[in-house]
This record gives C-alpha cells, structure tokens and sequence, in this order.
C-alpha cells in the first residue's frame, strides 16, 4: 500500500523534471540556439540532439548537478522533453519515434579513465577518455514486437528492456508464442521495432598509465545511430551513464558487479587528418612556392628531421615519400600506385630509427612496427572468432589500418621469410586479398612503406658486393622504390661535426623551462572538456627562428621550415596531379635505358634489381619533385632530379665529380650545364657566378611564364573556349559568383565545394547552367591565376 504512492511521487517529480527541461529547450525568445538545433534535426531525419552540459549550468544550474549525480532519471525526463518539443514542431515526424540526448562539454571531476572509474562514479554522468581496441558486430535488438492470433482476430504488443537501457526494468526476452488461452500467435515481423546494438572495448592511453603496470579497458554500449562512430585505434571520449550489471551464476547473484558504461555521445580525438588551413596559411604556401631565392626542394627537405645531421639523399627521398606520385587506375582497372616505397639499410646508430620516428610523428596517418614482434597476417588481414557470437570475423592489420598512409617497419631483416613475403601484394597492388574460413574479401590498403634494416653480417662488409650485404629477394627489392645504404665512415672531420651538433642539441633547452622541472609529454591530453580551444591558436611561422645555442654561432647558416609549415604545406603539394611533358618523358625514358644497359653489361655493383618498375620509380620521383614546387607540370629539371637521386640510390653515385672537373675546365658550357641540372643536391659545390647566373634565368622564365598565364591569347570565337572547355562569358559570371558568396558575410575564410555546386546555377536565371565539370575548370583556372585555392581532402575553396 505504500508503494503506490511512492510511483506517484516519483512520476509527478519526473514530469516536473520533464517542464523544466521543455523550458531549457524552448528558448526561441531568446538565443534560439536549441530551437534551431532541433529544426535541422528535424529536417536532417535525425533523432539524437547534442546538448552542451555548459549551457544546461547557466540556465537550470539545479537540474545539471541533479544530472551529474542521478543520470538515468534526468535522461529520461530530458529525453521526454525533446519529444514533446519535437511533436509541437511538427507532429508528423515525432509520431512513434523515439529522440535521444547526448552531451558535450566540460565534465570536472566526472572525466575520468577506465583507471580512475571507482564506485562512487555509479549512476553518474562520465566523460571517458581512452583507445578502442576491439569493436563487436553491429546487431538489431528487439525493443517492441507486435503478435497476431487468428483464433481470436486480436493483436497484442510486448515491449522489451534490458538492463542496458535507461529505464532498466528488465522483461523477458522470449517471444510468446500462446496467449493467455492457449491460443498460438504469429509474430507480425514487419511491426516489430528494432534497435541497431554494438560493444566496443576501450583501453587507457598509453601514456596515462602507471609505469610498470597494464592499461585497463572497460565495456561501452553503443545503440541506434552511435554504432560504428569509432574503428578499432581511435582515440576517443564517450559521455555515458557508468552502471553496473548483477550476475548470476546457478540461479545465485555474486556479490561483484560487472561495470558498464551507456553511451550517449562519441567524440573521435584524431579523425582529422588534415591540418586546418586559414586564409593567411594558403597565401604564404603561395608565396613560399613562387620564391625565386633558393631550391624549394632542398629547402624543404633540408627542414625534414633537423635533429639529425646529414643525409643529405636519405631526406630527400623521405619528402618524396610524404608527397608522393599520382595513382592512376586505368580502363581496364589496372592499377598504378603512386605511393613511394624507402628502405634504410646499414650499420648501427647511423639515425636509421630516428628517421621512422621522424615521419611517424609528423605524417598525418602513419603506423609503427617491428619486424620481431610483427607477423605477416598482422601486417595484411587476420581471421578471428568473435567470443560472443562464435562466429568468424575479419581483422584488419597494420597495412589496412594505414590505407592512404605510411606503414613505418623497423628491424625490417628481422622478419621470417614468409612473413615478408605476405607484404609482396600490398607493395604493388595496394590491396590484400583474402580467401580464408569461407571468407574471400578485398581490402585497400593503399600506403607507403618506409623499411628500415641491418645487414645480413650485422654491419656492412665493403669486401661483398651490396646484394650479399642486404641478402633479401629480388622479388622483394624490385617493389622498393629507392634502397639507402647507410654506412658508418670514419672521418675525423666529420666526426668532429656531428659530434659538435648532438652536443648542441644535448645542451638546449626551451625557452622557459626551470631548472629541474620534468618533461611534460602529450601535456594537451588532460584537457577536460570535449572540446579544443581555438583561440589559443598562434599564428604560423614559415621559418624557425634562429637560435645560437640549437643552430650554432654561424650567420650563414640556412633556414629551416617550422613543422607546422612543413606539415600543411606537404598537404597542400599532395593535392596537385602534375601532368608529364614531352621533354621530361624523353628525359625518363633516356636514363632508364642506360640504367638497364649498366645492369646488362655488369659494370657497376647495385643495390636494386633494375627491372621495369624503375622506370616508374622515376616518374614518381619526377612527380613528387614537381608536387614540391606546386607545378602542375614536370619539367625536364624534376627528371634530371629523380634521375640523380635514383643514382645515388642505387649506385651510390653523385655528379659532384663531373662538375668540379667542368669547373676546372673553365670552358663557356658551365652556364648551359647548370640550366640542365638547376637541382643540385651538394650546396658546397655553388659558386656565386653561377648561382646568380642560375637564379637570373630562372627568374625570367618563371616571368615569362606568369606573363603567359595573366594574358592568354584570345580565342576565335568569344563563345568559344580556347581549348574546348568553358567560355570566356561564363568565366567572368563564374568569378562574378565567387567574389559575391565570399562578400556576402563577414570575414568568410572558406566556402565547400558542395555549396558552390548547389548554388551556382541559383545566383541567377542563366540559359546556360554550369555543370559539375564546368565549375571544376573554372576553379582551376581561377587557382593558375592565384585567385582561389581548393583543398580536395576537406573540398573547400580559400579566397587568396
């Protein structure tokens, strides 16, 4: 008799709950921020609507400590809320449907890892942070079937919860098959309401945990459209209800509960792969590209890992392998990668690792691993058997988790055979096929591989030629784009050298820094909200300030880019599709005949087997270097370039001897051999004749052409395009439109393609609509121009 009225109570405070939170939403008086929200809910056909927790605090500060502490019931009375707001909006859309809250914002003391979680955080509202591990299969879960008894003529209903829902009343999870009477029922399966249910595990970070001890990991459940948010190696924060579960074992409950966490909103840390680019970031990219001071090239290369010193080729080849060529996939759906495959082999402590460390930290997608702790299924595909279900899943590995990558591999010699051989597909097809356990599927795996390895002795042996010292397949080394061999020269000058710059480095501290005062490494990681603050961003530096201590007391030392320049101008130069030109072709095609004519006639020891793929190995070398430049052509002087690094690589042959000997000559044909071979990789050999004479030369060509560019010749016809693609009209009405959607509100940095594309043709009534095609030749002319600039990785359009 006194429950009743207990169940009364609790439903009368529910709904007083359920007013306030109606009043929270319905703020069209005022800011209109959640009336707004909810309305694209409404026409997106969603059904979750993220509440900032912030704003819950300023104006119903009672209801959001009430949630922090009692989640399940205000969820619920929120939930409620959303729905009465929806149906007054519009009543078609909200009939039998349910909407969902998820939160967002700064949590205090409630964000925690799967460490901190304790018993005093049940029934709270969390922000989780960690790593997923492992996701389950998306499954359906009942929550409402509909039952039909011919006898009868009647219909019946019977609503399913689980202890995973919010209101955890649990029911019978098994069908009725009679009704009361005895009478069987048919099950209407097309009635029946189902719900989209997924496990995911996630781990502590790394970093987070204790020295010494193993991360822990808990449970999240995932329903409805929260399912598939995150893949196995994300870093993410789960705001959830932290609840446990009883269990029963024989018919008895224990007294240890397993502990859950009920998601209502996913936040990935790291799906960005892309900088974020402003306005001012693609204008001085523009500039740095357009310098007539200096090699671009070098510059840029010379910037890569400035803490070590040397290697010169090997960083070289490295900013080749982040820029990459342009994939082709042909009619016929033969394939031609553009990635660029490096291997470093060598003797110990010659900075091979710190190479792969390098790239790893500052690529924007890019996997580590060892050649002794990795197998070949787990660089390619596994099959697995999921504990739940029983049933055979797949797994990705590395080289699929690094699709459009770089796959990082250390200890590279240390690999068995047939693990190695497992790779061979990925390296030239980009993909790993898999035929296993009734399973026959295709994943992409699109990547790079940077290898890096010891020789078969452990340290080079000068008196064996170098396909003895490496000892791997041919089969293998073909697939290698460029093979390094890095070799540990006694030279007490250059000793002397490197010495003096590991000191350097040992001695510098950064600006601030106390005495005594630990490292902070990842120190953004304890920040405790879902959110990045970006007003604390400064603005981008294009060369790194010079510092006496860290670079030395030398004023003719040369600038190095700032990482952060060098990482949004690799992503801006991965954009271009530079098209080969006749004399760079003839250029290509010229040395790798005499590369396979070397290699016929036995001459020279190599370290590459030269087969077809070096031809193109040069082409991607040559595109590469024209991606550095951001030309959309490769000249002759990007194949004379790759040609080089090609014969460093697999000859461990410079032209600084044919140019001192040029210079010695002293005849009237430096000038002329110098404009064929601008690309030099050894700044000790310039001379300042020749550097001006050069930087003169190329100055009036790049004018000449600019001038080119600025005053085309006018066509036959004005209704005609010059080379068969849009008119002259159309053009101008086109920038007409740009200039117009950029002035149309302030301080607008970037529009989306897709914007363009919609309102293109709705800026007025043309007779003639631009199509799709037509506005992407008009964006590129306007780009030759430098006018406006499109990133195809996030498809927005900059006005510089």
């Amino acid at each position: 008799m006194l429950a009743a009225p207990r169940v009364d109570d609790d439903e009368l405070q529910m709904k007083e709950y359920q007013r306030e939170y109606f009043d929270f939403l319905d703020d069209g008086k005022e800011q209109s921020i959640y009336i707004n929200k909810i309305s694209d809910m409404i026409q997106q056909q969603g059904r979750r609507l993220v509440v900032n927790i912030n704003d819950l605090r300023k104006d119903k500060p009672s209801r959001a400590l009430s949630l922090m502490k009692n989640s399940s019931k205000e969820i619920i009375s929120f939930q409620r809320a959303l729905k009465e707001l929806v149906e007054q909006l519009d009543s078609e859309f909200g009939r039998d449907k349910d909407f969902y809250i998820g939160f967002e914002g700064s949590f205090g003391a409630k964000h925690v890892t799967p460490r901190s979680l304790s018993a005093r955080n049940l029934n709270n509202l969390i922000c989780l942070e960690g790593i997923v591990t492992k996701c389950s299969l998306v499954r359906p879960k009942v929550t409402k079937s509909v039952h039909y008894c011919p006898a009868t003529k009647k219909s019946m209903e019977r609503m399913y919860t689980d202890l995973t829902s919010l209101e955890a009343y649990p029911s019978s999870g098994a069908y009725p098959v009679k009704d009361e009477e005895g009478n069987p029922l048919e099950t209407e399966y097309g009635k029946c309401t189902y719900q989209n249910h997924q496990t995911v595990t996630l781990q502590e970070m790394p970093e987070k945990a204790p020295a010494g001890q193993l991360p822990r990991s808990i449970d999240i459940i995932c329903d409805n459209n929260l399912v598939d948010k995150c893949k196995p190696g994300d870093r993410v924060q789960v705001i959830g209800t932290y609840r446990c579960l009883p269990s029963k074992q024989a018919g008895f409950s224990s007294c240890t509960f397993r502990t859950i966490v009920i998601c209502n909103n996913i936040k990935c840390m790291n799906t960005d792969d892309h900088p974020t680019l402003s306005a001012g970031d693609i204008s001085k990219i523009k500039r740095f590209s357009q310098q007539k001071r200096g090699n671009i090239f070098e510059i840029l290369a010379r910037s890569l890992a400035p803490s070590i010193h040397g290697h010169e080729y090997i960083k070289k080849a490295v900013l080749c392998l982040l820029l990459g060529g342009v994939e082709k996939v042909l009619e016929n759906g033969t394939r031609l990668r553009g990635d660029i495959n490096v291997m470093l082999i060598g003797d110990p402590s010659t900075a091979k690792s710190q190479v792969l460390r390098y790239v790893l930290n500052s690529a924007p997608r890019a996997i580590a691993t060892t050649g002794r702790g990795t197998s070949g299924v787990g660089l390619t595909a596994a099959i697995t058997t999921d504990k739940d279900s029983g049933e055979r899943r797949l797994e990705a590995g590395a080289m699929v988790l690094a699709d459009r990558g770089i796959v990082c591999i250390d200890e590279f010699d240390k690999m068995s055979d047939i693990d190695r051989t497992a790779i061979h597909e990925v390296m030239e097809q980009g993909r790993v096929t898999i035929s296993k356990a009734g399973i026959h599927a295709k994943l992409n795996a699109r990547c790079s591989v940077l290898a890096a390895a010891n020789p078969v002795y452990g340290r080079y042996d000068e008196y064996k030629n170098p396909m003895d010292n490496i000892g791997m397949q041919d089969s293998l080394l073909s697939r290698f784009d460029l093979l390094f061999v890095v070799l540990d020269v006694m030279d007490p000058e250059n000793d002397a050298r490197i010495a003096e710059f590991v000191l350097r480095m040992h001695r510098y501290r950064n600006p601030g820094e106390q005495d005594g005062e630990p490292i902070r490494i990842d120190g953004d990681v304890d920040n405790l909200a879902t959110y990045e603050d970006k007003e604390e961003e400064e603005e981008m530096e294009v060369y790194v300030k010079h510092d006496n201590l860290l670079h030395g007391q030398k004023k003719n030392t040369q600038k190095l880019c700032s990482l952060q320049f060098l990482r949004k101008y690799i992503h801006v130069a991965k954009n271009m599709s530079p098209v080969l030109t006749r004399e760079a072709a003839e250029t290509i095609s010229n040395e790798y005949a005499k590369l396979r004519t070397t290699d016929n006639l036995g001459n020279k020891s190599k370290t590459l087997p030269i087969t077809a793929r070096a031809l193109e190995t040069l082409i991607r070398l040559s595109t590469a270097h024209a991606k550095a430049r951001m030309s959309k052509t490769v000249e002759r002087t990007d194949a004379e370039a790759a040609v080089e690094l090609v014969n460093f690589a697999y000859f461990k042959e410079t032209l600084k001897k044919t140019k001192r000997k040029k210079d010695r000559d002293g005849d009237g044909d430096s000038e002329e051999d110098d404009e064929d071979d601008p690309f030099r990789f050894d700044e000790k050999d310039r001379k300042r004749p020749r550097t001006q004479t050069d930087q003169s030369e190329t100055r009036e060509t790049e004018e000449t052409m600019e001038a080119e560019e600025q005053n085309p010749a006018p066509p036959a016809d004005s209704n005609t395009a010059p080379s068969g693609g849009v008119t002259e009209e159309k053009l101008e009405a086109f920038k007409k439109f740009i200039h117009e959607i950029f002035s149309s509100g302030h301080n607008i940095e970037q529009v989306s393609l897709d914007k363009i594309l919609e309102e293109v043709n709705l800026a007025g009534s043309r007779p003639d609509p631009f199509d799709e095609d037509e506005v992407m030749e008009c964006i590129n002319k306007m780009m030759e121009e430098n006018q406006v600039y499109l990133d195809m990785g996030t498809r927005a359009v900059f006005l510089i």
